[in-house]
């Protein structure tokens, strides 16, 4: 039975709530725009029009250079996030994953902090281009490792596409701290960018990022019938059509994919795709073809609050990794001991 009149309701909701919040985020900061001219300037850009006179030359400049590319890196990148774990729950059948069980992250971390501490040895490279692009080839780089290691296993299955994220995640980790010992005094560098910020979010980044995570996405969501009968057992998916292995091998390179990009973009930012999806599947039942869309909704709102808070609530800003970190570890400790009380961890 396809989703129902219900579904689509819901989800039309939960994108305006997104709409809204995104609005009311760009009226806060250091300067405080009042929300009409927020919603007059982002109309003018969006229809090609040049904005009225009476509105002051730096509230737009901030709006459309500063505000505007932040808030939509959240919201693609909290999407991604979120979408990528509830995907990898489906196929791995492990509700503690997320986009970084494979070690995709740490393969963009690793990537990442190899060209800084080049950069503090005397390589020169633009670091608004080469950080994000060697943090991408990191990402993928490990993705093809994993790959690798797990097809001695010829059903490609979960338990060896995790154990070979965990060896290579583990390794990437150690030669990371390496790195960290090189950058010496100038540490705080790579510190900072695997604690994760969208304070550098630029519009070069985001049509980059942008159609990759929309294209990614919708064709993650198309696959949530697949995905369905994929937990009813590879035999069931066999005699149904279902080509688990090479469905499985498809959805994780996407995934990785989608992961990387956010990462590239924004540094490591956890528990957003594992809280996310974790939490809707209490709420609108275990169906990936509702999951998924309301996923990448509900992620792109946890994400744009939290970098709002950062940005604009709190005296000084903090990384938006150790935030979510602060605010979702406990969170998914308490549903984690909740779940074991009642028989269960899904």
């Amino acid at each position: 039975m396809q989703p129902g009149r219900g579904f689509v309701i819901s989800l039309a909701g939960l994108a305006l709530v997104v709409t809204l919040t995104a609005a009311l985020a760009a009226t806060l900061g250091f300067l405080r725009v009042p929300l009409h001219e927020v919603a007059t300037v982002f109309s003018a850009k969006a229809l090609l029009r040049p904005v009225p006179q009476e509105i002051d030359a730096t509230t737009i400049s901030v709006l459309t250079n500063v505000r505007l590319p932040r808030i939509l890196a959240a919201i693609l990148i909290g999407g991604s996030l979120a979408l990528c774990g509830a995907v990898f729950q489906a196929v791995l059948l492990n509700p503690l994953a997320d986009p970084y069980t494979l070690g995709i992250s740490t393969g963009a971390a690793f990537g990442a902090s190899l060209v800084i501490v080049l950069q503090i040895f005397g390589l020169a490279l633009p670091t608004a281009i080469s950080v994000p692009f060697f943090a991408f080839l990191g990402g993928m780089g490990t993705l093809a490792l994993v790959l690798y290691l797990a097809a001695g296993d010829s059903r490609l299955s979960s338990t060896s596409l995790i154990l070979a994220g965990v060896i290579v995640s583990a390794i990437l980790s150690a030669a990371i701290g390496f790195f960290k010992f090189l950058a010496d005094e100038q540490v705080g560098i790579i510190i900072f960018w695997l604690m994760g910020s969208l304070a550098g979010a630029s519009w070069s980044q985001l049509q980059m990022l942008a159609p990759v995570t929309l294209v990614g996405a919708l064709l993650l969501c198309i696959f949530g019938r697949d995905l369905n009968i994929m937990a009813a057992g590879e035999r069931s998916a066999a005699s149904l059509g279902i080509a688990t292995q090479r469905l499985r091998l498809l959805l994780v390179c996407i995934c990785s994919l989608l992961t990387a990009m956010a990462v590239s973009v924004s540094g490591i930012i956890g528990f957003v795709g594992l809280i996310v999806p974790h939490l809707l599947r209490h709420l609108s039942g275990p169906d990936n073809r509702v999951l998924l869309p309301y996923s990448f909704f509900a992620g792109a709102l946890l994400l744009l609050v939290a970098d709002t808070l950062t940005r604009a609530v709190l005296p000084s800003e903090v990384p938006i990794g150790v935030l979510t970190a602060l605010l979702g570890g406990p969170f998914f400790c308490f549903l984690f001991k909740k779940r074991q009380r009642d028989g269960g961890i899904f």
